[in-house]
C-alpha cells in the first residue's frame, strides 16, 4: 500500500492509502503536541458497502479496542492507547471497503480531534484472450480479441504484432460498471490466410496495479490442401498435406480387401514384404471438421521388379483411371484430377528406384 502523510486540526496525523484489492493495508491515525488526557479513541466510515457514516471501532483505556455495530475481524488495532496512536490494520481489503475513514481522539478538556483517511482501491483486471476460430478467406474478420474486465482504474492494453503490422488493426472499447470498474477490450482484425496462420502476436496489459503480456498464434482454419505422398524408404510411404487443425489419414485399398503385408499406421502405410498380392491402388485421405483430400498410390510387382506410382494430388474430386503412356507399351494405373480441358493431357507419372517417365499428351483411354 502506499500512505501520504499530512496534518489536520494541527495536532492529528492521518494520510491517504492506495492498496491493492485482497492485500492488508494501514490506516494510519497518531495525536501529537497535546498534553490534554485521552478519553477514547473512535473510528467512523463511509464506504462503498455502507455509504452512510457509521461508527465501527472504539478504544478505551480500561476496555481496550472493541467493534461497534457489528465485529469485522479484518480490522486489527496495531495502536497504542498510551502513546496516542490509533492505527489500523485491514486484511483482505475488498472494493467494498473503499471511502473514507474518520479518526477522532476525544481529549479533556478540549472534545473530539479528528482527520479523514480516503481509502483508495486497486482493482487488477481479469485478463483473457478469446478468438473466433476464422476460416480461410478473403473478407476482414476479427482473429483474436483481448480482454482486461474490472479493473480500476481502467487498464491499458495495446497489441506487439511484429512482422504483421501492416498486415492487421486494432480496435479499443470501455465498458464501466456500476461499482467502479472497467472493462477494456480489444481486438486484431484482418484478413484470415494462410500466411499469418500460426504467427505470434502478443497482447500487453497495463494497470496501476498489474502488468502482463498474454501470447497468441494466430490460428487460421482450413481443410487439407495438396495432398502427398513420399517414400520415406523402401517400401514405406508417408501422407503430407498443410491443414489447421492438423489431418487425420486414413489408407484404403480400392476396389479390393486390405493385404496382410501392408501396414497402416495413421499417415504412414508400410509393405512388410513385395509380393504379387500388393498390386493395386491405395488411396490416402486426409481429413478435418473443415473437409477432406485424397491421393492415390498405384503398386505393381511382377518379375522381381516393383513399381510405384505416386500420384497427383486431387483438387476436387478423384478419378482412378486407366492411362497408356505414348512410347512404353505398359498399361499402367495412376490417379488423376478431372477438370475441362481438352482432351490431351499431360501427366507426370514416377516409378522407384531411380526410373522416371514423363508421358506427354497421353490419352485417356478408360
Amino acid at each position: 500500500f502506499r500512505s501520504t502523510l499530512r496534518y489536520a486540526f494541527k495536532d492529528v496525523i492521518g494520510g491517504n492509502v492506495t492498496v491493492v484489492q485482497g492485500e492488508t493495508t494501514t490506516l494510519p491515525c497518531k495525536l501529537i503536541d497535546t498534553t490534554e488526557l485521552l478519553s477514547q479513541i473512535s473510528w467512523q466510515k463511509i464506504t462503498r458497502g455502507k455509504p452512510v457514516n457509521v461508527n465501527f471501532f472504539t478504544v478505551l483505556e480500561v476496555d481496550g479496542p472493541q467493534f461497534v455495530n457489528g465485529r469485522d475481524d479484518r480490522f486489527t488495532f496495531i495502536g497504542s492507547f498510551k502513546d496516542n496512536i490509533a492505527s489500523l490494520q485491514l486484511s483482505n481489503v475488498t472494493l467494498m471497503d473503499e471511502g473514507t475513514y474518520m479518526c477522532i481522539f476525544t481529549l479533556f478538556p478540549s472534545g473530539n480531534h479528528k482527520t479523514d483517511i480516503p481509502l483508495n482501491l486497486l482493482v487488477p483486471p481479469v485478463s483473457s484472450l478469446e478468438y473466433n476460430r476464422p476460416t480461410l478467406g478473403n473478407e476482414e474478420v476479427s482473429l483474436v480479441t483481448c480482454i482486461a474486465a474490472g479493473s480500476k482504474p481502467p487498464a491499458e492494453v495495446r497489441w506487439l504484432t511484429g512482422s504483421l503490422a501492416e498486415t492487421v488493426r486494432e480496435t479499443t472499447n470501455f465498458t464501466q460498471h456500476a461499482n467502479g470498474t472497467t472493462t477494456t477490450t480489444s481486438s486484431l482484425f484482418g484478413v484470415p490466410t494462410k500466411e499469418i496462420n500460426s504467427r505470434l502476436v502478443q497482447c500487453v496489459i497495463t494497470s496501476a496495479a498489474m502488468s502482463e503480456t498474454l501470447s497468441f498464434n494466430i490460428q487460421v482454419y482450413f481443410p487439407p490442401t495438396e495432398v502427398k505422398i513420399s517414400e520415406r524408404s523402401e517400401g514405406s510411404f508417408e501422407c503430407v498435406t498443410e491443414a489447421n487443425p492438423n489431418a487425420d489419414f486414413t489408407w484404403s485399398r480400392i476396389g479390393q480387401s486390405w493385404p496382410q503385408s501392408a501396414v497402416r499406421d495413421g499417415a504412414t502405410l508400410q509393405f512388410q514384404s513385395m509380393t504379387s498380392d500388393l498390386n493395386g491402388l491405395y488411396q490416402c485421405e486426409a481429413s478435418n471438421r473443415y473437409g477432406k483430400k485424397h491421393s492415390c498410390l498405384y503398386v505393381h510387382v511382377a518379375s522381381g521388379e516393383v513399381w510405384f506410382n505416386l500420384s497427383l494430388v486431387f483438387v476436387k474430386y478423384v478419378a482412378c483411371l486407366n492411362m497408356k503412356c505414348s512410347g512404353h507399351g505398359h498399361l499402367v494405373s495412376v490417379a488423376s484430377s478431372l477438370y475441362p480441358g481438352p482432351a490431351g493431357n499431360s501427366c507426370q507419372i514416377t516409378f522407384s528406384k531411380g526410373f522416371f517417365a514423363w508421358c506427354l499428351n497421353a490419352m485417356l483411354v478408360n
